[in-house]
């Protein structure tokens, strides 16, 4: 099945699930370059830690909004065609 094909509710969870994943790449990524910058010692600065929060505070919320839109996913098929396409 393809993401046209799902139904609406579906549809949005995977939006969701795709902002989730892009928030969390994006906090992962800065929280490497830090751990590669810091490695050999020293601390991240004030900034740096203030724009993880930021990006972990960005990503708790869409994970809270995925987990809302695949709870509105209540047709099993649309929900395994989503999962499947999540994969």
């Amino acid at each position: 099945m393809s993401l046209e094909n799902l139904s609406e509710e579906a549809k949005v969870a995977y939006q969701a699930f795709q902002d989730m994943s892009q928030s969390k790449q994006a906090y992962f990524s800065l929280l490497q370059e830090i751990d590669g910058k810091y490695k050999n010692g020293g601390a991240p600065s004030a900034n740096e830690n203030q724009q993880l929060e930021e990006l972990l505070r960005i990503h708790d919320k869409n994970v809270t909004a995925f987990n809302i839109a695949m709870s509105e996913v209540a047709d099993q098929a649309s929900r395994m065609a989503l999962i499947k396409l999540m994969s």
